[in-house]
């Protein structure tokens, strides 16, 4: 009996050892949840898995977890502000960023010197989808703002997509006007006027004007307009950059806070500095962004076309004075549009 006592006692050892081992191989797992964009899911689809792999390599195995959250930038980063524990944020414009510090003290007032290029890993600018033949004959913003053109793209209320937008229609008027201020409001009263629809978000855009068939222009980034010509058909669409354009800077950054909580600072860094890798920079390309890696960019050259870039803070002195003058209730897109339903 007493060797019936200690043979179970030994089991009972030995089965708590290993759940213990299963309790530190669990927790050895490490999980990183990503806000971003509204379209960047196929991106992410894509750069994930190299990086799993060479974080097992680099940690002993350790099986890493990346899940993705996906809306209109504005949204996400008002969703972490009440209370979701993203580990790290990878939007489409500086603001939705900026405001995790301003309202929440996430995240330091410097982030942005943290890594390159201002923390943005890869950029775009926005382009027009068109139908097959291009039969409304558009090539510049100027031609947006005829009466019998009709647009769709993101409400700039709540998309970095629609913010790039409007802020590219913009400013491609004033320098085409020499800066003439009264001229800009007259063709953006004009441009505002000829949106058909719009969506909370790029991708729900993409969906009125593929799906629904509404619009004759579809606007959105460089990166995601290729990408819906290449999944609904070359012989559907076509894709125009116009001569002068929008820097669309893709800034992310670590919440540090969050971060601190998750216990996973050392993944979440090591994730958002994969992206300048030049594995992940040619994977970007792929997605049609432009890169920063200059070999990478060599390369891929071919399917970018060229265009003059503009930045915001050359053009509108920063985004403090862009979303105080354009974007808060009562601003520029708010007269805007009452002008349009007049």
């Amino acid at each position: 009996m007493k060797n019936t006592l200690v043979k179970n006692k030994t089991l009972q050892g030995a089965f708590a050892i290993l759940l213990l081992a299963g309790g530190v191989a669990s927790a050895s797992a490490t999980e990183l949840l990503n806000s971003s964009y509204d379209v960047s899911r196929e991106l992410f689809a894509a750069l994930n898995p190299p990086f799993q792999k060479q974080w097992a390599e680099q940690n002993n195995g350790d099986k890493l977890e990346i899940k993705q959250s996906h809306a209109g930038s504005s949204k996400q980063a008002l969703a972490i502000l009440q209370g979701l524990r993203a580990d790290v944020v990878t939007y489409n414009q500086v603001t939705d960023v900026q405001i995790l510090h301003d309202r929440g003290d996430l995240i330091p007032a410097n982030w942005q010197s943290r890594l390159p290029n201002n923390s943005s890993p890869f950029y775009s600018t926005m382009a027009f989808l068109v139908r097959k033949g291009n039969p409304k004959n558009i090539h510049t913003w100027d031609d947006l703002t005829r009466s019998d053109v009709k647009l769709v793209f993101p409400n700039p209320k709540t998309s970095g997509n629609g913010r790039y937008t409007y802020l590219a229609a913009w400013g491609a008027f004033n320098i085409e006007d020499g800066k003439n201020d009264a001229q800009t409001r007259e063709k953006m009263a004009r441009f505002i006027k000829n949106v058909e629809v719009f969506d909370t978000g790029g991708r729900g855009a993409t969906t009125t004007f593929v799906d629904r068939g509404l619009g004759d222009v579809l606007i959105s980034f460089e990166s995601e307009v290729n990408n819906i010509r290449k999944q609904y058909g070359a012989d559907k669409y076509e894709v125009i950059v116009p001569p002068v354009d929008i820097l669309a800077e893709f800034p992310v950054a670590w919440v540090d806070k969050n971060v601190e909580k998750n216990g996973t600072e050392k993944a979440a860094k090591e994730y958002l500095n994969y992206l300048w890798s030049p594995q992940a920079q040619k994977i970007i390309t792929r997605f049609s962004y432009r890169v920063y890696d200059k070999k990478v960019m060599d390369e891929a050259k071919g399917q970018f076309p060229d265009t003059k870039l503009f930045k915001v803070e050359d053009q509108f002195g920063g985004w403090p004075e862009v979303m105080k003058t354009h974007f808060n209730t009562g601003g520029e897109l708010d007269k805007l549009i009452a002008q349009g339903h007049q």
